[in-house]
C-alpha cells in the first residue's frame, strides 16, 4: 500500500508539530504543488515561505483551484487571522516548517516503494547524465525522473512526492555549499549514487575544488547500506581519491583515459553524434562531444548493475533526448545553425561545447558566450582561462555578453586574437540588432553562459 492519508502527514510531520487546524483527516493525498499557478484539482498544496514571498497566503487561492487539502506554515497562517468557522469543508495542516515537513514527507512516501534508486551529482553533466540513465532504465522500468531545476531541498522532495505506479526514480542533486547533498541523500536514500565529474562550478562559495569534492560526496552520507557509487575516473580530483573513495563504498569507475570498469573505445566524435564500443557492443550517442560518451557509460554502468539486457541499454542510450536548452539544435530560416546552450555554464561545459563548435566545418563559427557566475574570487582566473583556451583557436567571431566575459576579452587580445572578429555587449539585448546583421547563411553559432545571463533571449530573438 503505497497511499498517504492526511493523519499519515500529521504522524510523518509530528517532530515539526503537525496538527489537524480543520477538516478531513481520512483524505487520501494523492498530488502535491506548491504552486498555485500549476495547481491541479484534488493536489495538496504546500505553502512554503521564501526570501521575497510566502506561498502561505495563496492558500485560498490553491482551494479555488481545486486543491483538496493545504499544509501550512503555523506562524505565517496565525498572521492571517483565520477562523475556523471560515475554513468549513476545508482541510487544512498547519506545520512549524513546510519545508522541512515536506522533505520528511517525501523521505516517508519513498519508503513505502521497493524500487531502485538513482542519485546524480557533479560540477557538470548531471541533467544530462539523467536523462540518459532514466532513457536506459524506461526500457525494463516506469521510472520518474527529475524535471527541469527540481535539484534542490524543496524540488527533490516534490519530485519524490510524484512517484504513483513507477519503479525506478532517478534524481538529480544539486548544490550551492556544504551540507545541501547530505540533506537530498538522506531524504532520498539511493541504492545508487553517481558522481559525475569535480569541476568548478559553485567555486565562489565553495573556495577550493577540494572542497567541492568533499561537498560532491555527501552524497554517499544517505546510500543505502548495499549502494554502490559510480565515478567518472578520468576526472583528476576523482581519481587521485579513488582508493580512499573504495574504502568507504563499493565503486564502479567509468572512463575513456584510465583504466576503469567501464571504457570506452574506438570512440568517433562527430559534432553531432558520437559512437564508441564498450564490451565489443558499438553504441551510438545522438550528441556530439565527450561529455556525452562519458554520461553514456555511466547509464551503461548502471543498466548493467540493474540486470537489463544489453541490446536494451544500447537501445536507451541511442534514443535518449537531451532537456531542453541544452546543445539544441537549431536551424533559422536565414540558415544559421544555432546551438542553444544557455541552461547554464561552468568552466568545463563551456570548454566542451567550445570543443565541438571548434571541429566542425561550417562557413563561419562563432562563439557567443555569457557571464559564468558565482564563482566569487575565482572569475577572473577562470574566465581568463578561457579566453587563453580559445585564443589559438580558428573562430570567426567572438562575442561576449556580460561584465565578467571582459577577462575572457582580455586574455584575447593579450595572446594576440584579432580584435576585429571580438565582439562586446553589456546586456543580452545589445545583441539583437547586432547579430541580425552579422548572422549570415552557413554560420554555426554556440550560445552559451550562465541561466542568469537571459542568453535564452537571443535564442528566442534569432531563432
Amino acid at each position: 500500500m503505497n497511499k498517504i492519508y492526511i493523519k499519515d502527514i500529521i504522524n510523518v510531520c509530528n517532530d515539526y508539530n503537525a496538527e489537524l487546524f480543520c477538516g478531513n483527516n481520512e483524505l487520501e493525498c494523492i498530488s502535491f504543488s506548491n504552486d498555485t499557478r500549476k495547481i491541479s484539482k484534488d493536489d495538496i498544496y504546500i505553502g512554503i515561505k521564501g526570501k521575497n514571498f510566502d506561498g502561505n497566503k495563496f492558500f485560498n487561492e490553491a482551494f479555488n483551484k481545486g486543491a483538496s487539502a493545504c499544509i501550512l506554515e503555523r506562524e505565517s497562517f496565525i498572521k492571517l487571522n483565520i477562523d475556523k468557522d471560515n475554513c468549513k469543508n476545508k482541510t487544512i495542516v498547519l506545520v512549524d516548517n513546510s519545508i522541512k515537513a515536506l522533505q520528511k514527507l517525501a523521505e516517508y512516501k519513498l519508503s513505502l516503494y521497493n524500487i531502485p534508486v538513482i542519485a546524480i551529482t557533479g560540477s557538470v553533466g548531471k541533467t544530462s547524465t539523467k536523462d540518459i540513465v532514466a532513457s536506459v532504465l524506461s526500457q525494463k522500468y516506469k521510472v520518474l525522473k527529475t524535471e527541469g531545476n527540481y535539484n534542490n531541498e524543496i524540488g527533490l522532495p516534490l519530485t519524490i512526492l510524484k512517484l504513483k505506479d513507477h519503479n525506478a526514480i532517478v534524481l538529480e542533486m544539486g548544490m550551492n555549499s556544504l551540507g545541501e547533498i547530505s540533506l537530498l541523500s538522506n531524504i532520498a536514500k539511493p541504492d545508487i549514487a553517481v558522481i559525475t565529474n569535480i569541476g568548478t562550478a559553485h567555486i565562489g562559495n565553495l573556495g577550493s575544488r577540494e572542497n567541492i569534492l568533499k561537498a560532491k560526496l555527501e552524497i554517499l552520507d544517505g546510500l543505502k547500506k548495499n549502494g554502490v557509487l559510480i565515478i567518472n575516473n578520468d576526472n583528476d580530483l576523482l581519481h587521485e581519491n579513488i582508493d580512499k573513495i573504495n574504502k568507504k563504498v563499493k565503486t564502479i569507475t567509468i572512463g575513456i583515459e584510465n583504466s576503469s570498469d567501464y571504457k570506452a573505445e574506438n570512440i568517433i566524435d562527430n559534432i553531432f553524434e558520437s559512437t564508441f564500443f564498450i564490451n565489443n557492443n558499438k553504441i551510438k550517442v545522438n550528441v556530439g562531444g565527450y561529455p556525452f560518451i562519458y554520461n553514456s557509460l555511466v547509464a551503461f554502468a548502471i543498466g548493467k548493475y540493474l540486470n537489463i539486457y544489453e541490446k536494451d541499454i544500447i537501445k536507451g542510450i541511442e534514443s535518449f533526448k537531451l532537456s531542453q536548452n541544452r546543445m539544441e539544435k537549431i536551424i533559422n530560416k536565414r540558415g544559421v545553425t544555432i546551438i542553444n546552450d544557455t541552461y547554464n555554464a561552468s568552466y568545463d561545459s563551456i570548454i566542451a561545447a567550445i570543443n565541438i563548435i571548434n571541429k566542425s566545418n561550417y562557413k563561419r563559427k562563432i562563439l557567443l558566450l555569457g557571464d559564468i557566475l558565482e564563482l566569487g574570487n575565482f572569475s577572473k582566473e577562470i574566465h581568463s582561462k578561457i579566453g587563453n583556451y580559445i585564443s589559438n583557436m580558428n573562430f570567426d567571431g567572438i562575442i561576449l555578453v556580460g561584465k565578467e566575459v571582459n577577462y575572457i576579452k582580455t586574455e584575447l587580445i593579450k595572446n594576440k586574437f584579432d580584435v576585429n572578429k571580438i565582439y562586446y555587449f553589456e546586456k543580452e539585448r545589445d545583441t539583437y540588432d547586432f547579430l541580425d546583421n552579422y548572422l549570415q547563411s552557413g554560420d554555426i553559432i554556440l550560445i552559451k553562459g550562465s541561466h542568469g545571463m537571459n542568453l535564452i533571449n537571443i535564442v528566442d530573438k534569432i531563432k
